[in-house]
């Protein structure tokens, strides 16, 4: 790996600071009196009460169980343009979200629905840069 490699893959992982340790599942912040995850740097993250009972309405009983929460929305470098999901409930959540029409099944979306998704879902989603 050459150092331009390094550096920038320094740069990734310290602007990504805000990612949690672990995405619990909708289940498991459901049951939280004060549902948060913890971040990597070492701060919490709060969920709005609101937007898991709007997420959870969305879902299959089961799926609760399958979606992890927040929600990484990938500001990739491979797609310009695009953001992606990844997992089928969380495409599923987002496909919602958008509205009729605009579904993508593959989870790679056009950039300018981030605007529409973050104010839906301010506190269950979050970036991730990724360079590939």
């Amino acid at each position: 790996m050459s150092r331009v490699e390094e550096f920038i893959g320094r740069e990734i992982s310290r602007i990504n600071r805000h990612l949690p340790l672990r995405r619990p599942t909708l289940a498991e912040l459901i049951v939280m009196d004060e549902p948060f995850v913890l971040l990597r740097d070492g701060s919490r993250h709060y969920f709005r009460r609101a937007e898991l009972d709007m997420i959870s309405s969305l879902l299959d009983e089961d799926e609760g169980d399958k979606l992890r929460l927040p929600i990484i929305l990938e500001i990739s470098t491979l797609y310009r343009g695009y953001f992606r999901v990844r997992g089928e409930v969380e495409i599923k959540v987002i496909n919602a979200v958008i509205g009729e029409g605009n579904e993508f099944e593959d989870g790679l979306y056009p950039r300018y629905l981030l605007g529409r998704v973050r104010r839906v879902l301010p506190t269950t989603t979050t970036y991730a840069f990724v360079a590939e």
